[in-house]
């Protein structure tokens, strides 16, 4: 496969089967699953693709060299021999990220520090320049990885996190990842087909990564920049017919995406972050109090929602939870409704048996993505007419 070569894509614990599937669905090739990460194939316009498309990537690398490592002179040596002026040129900043779990190394900053001594030494000889570091905000990013003795250096493709869509202006209290909304709404078996409803709408993030999945919108057709525009290889006309050739694949969607929060302010954000995906044809918020609400369609609906853990926002979470499963039970037949939470006590309030639960992680929190089915009527008249 001329032109193909090795790339690694981080996700969230818990997701790497849905990444895997939508690299294999992109075409993506030799496709493997890691440990909050997964391997494949492909030439430089995939790896465009797999930036702009993938809904459950946090990064994506480019590994350009491996090697082992016992000591600190050998890490400069190998870090030196690379052809660093043929990736980059001298006049872009950079900076240096390490992860590291070795016995050589203790300090990951050390080690940073030790990879960038190599790295401007060796445009130095070459060019008689030297790249500026930036670690705020800069033009390429390298990735250090190193396990026990083994190092492996990546180009870092994407810069700055793959979350970071670019139609998030407007943030609410304890707002939810946007790769996390993305896998939360795979894993719930969101397709595009019914209607959806997120009773608690916050910054409108579920709404928005939603509407994405329904109208087949890449993820990050919103964000401006990526590493890769820095390389000394990038083909913007190559790019640009990815973008546009990705935009010729979304399709119409003819069921309603609604948004409730009872925050004011909470819906005046989620509607100007709607309207910054270009989604606001699609997308309706109101303000209500979901625990005053009824069903607003008659037909099969679809609900994925972030409540209140009891962390950062504090609630009376027996009372709360109490009143999820009252408002389920009461107003809401004919509803797959799906909530994820980190508080597994609050879940006992609900009062009412989950058909599914799926561990998964909020930022640190260990959590839970529950599924509860709404039937009309009781389950015992819906199984036995």
């Amino acid at each position: 496969m001329g032109g193909n070569f090795k790339m690694l894509a981080k996700t969230f614990y818990g997701f790497e089967p849905m990444l895997a599937k939508e690299l294999r669905n992109l075409g993506a090739g030799n496709v493997k699953e890691g440990v909050r990460n997964v391997t494949f194939e492909g030439d430089t316009g995939f790896m465009y693709k797999a930036n702009l498309s993938l809904r459950t990537a946090l990064k994506i690398y480019k590994p350009i060299a491996s090697f082992k490592v016992f000591n600190e002179k050998q890490l400069y040596q190998n870090v030196y021999r690379l052809d660093w002026p043929s990736f980059f040129h001298h006049e872009k900043t950079f900076a240096i990220d390490t992860t590291m779990s070795s016995d050589v190394f203790k300090n990951s900053m050390f080690v940073s520090q030790r990879v960038k001594d190599a790295l401007v030494d060796k445009f130095r000889a070459v060019e008689h320049k030297r790249p500026s570091v930036n670690t705020q905000d800069p033009n390429v990013r390298i990735n250090v990885h190193l396990y026990k003795n083994l190092c492996t250096v990546s180009l870092d493709s994407s810069g700055s996190s793959l979350h970071q869509r670019g139609y998030r202006i407007a943030t609410n209290i304890a707002p939810i990842n946007e790769v996390l909304a993305a896998g939360l709404l795979l894993a719930s078996g969101w397709d595009g087909q019914t209607d959806f409803l997120d009773p608690m709408c916050g910054s409108g993030t579920f709404l928005i990564e939603a509407g994405m999945i329904a109208c087949k919108i890449p993820p990050n057709i919103n964000r401006k920049a990526y590493s890769f525009m820095h390389w000394k290889d990038y083909n913007a006309e190559l790019h640009n017919k990815i973008v546009d050739a990705s935009l010729n694949k979304t399709r119409e969607f003819h069921h309603k995406i609604i948004g409730y929060d009872k925050a004011p302010s909470a819906v005046r954000k989620s509607q100007e972050n709607v309207e910054n995906a270009n989604l606001d044809e699609y997308v309706t918020i109101e303000r209500k109090d979901f625990f005053r609400t009824e069903k607003p369609v008659d037909s099969k609906l679809h609900m994925v929602f972030n409540p209140p853990y009891g962390e950062r926002l504090q609630i009376d979470v027996e009372d709360f939870y109490g009143k999820i499963g009252d408002t389920f039970k009461k107003h809401y037949p004919g509803t797959d409704a799906w909530l994820i939470t980190s508080n597994l006590d609050a879940l006992k309030h609900v009062g009412l048996r989950p058909s599914r639960k799926i561990k998964t992680y909020n930022g640190k929190l260990e959590s839970r993505l529950v599924k509860y089915e709404i039937y009309e009527g009781s389950k015992k008249t819906k199984n036995n007419p």
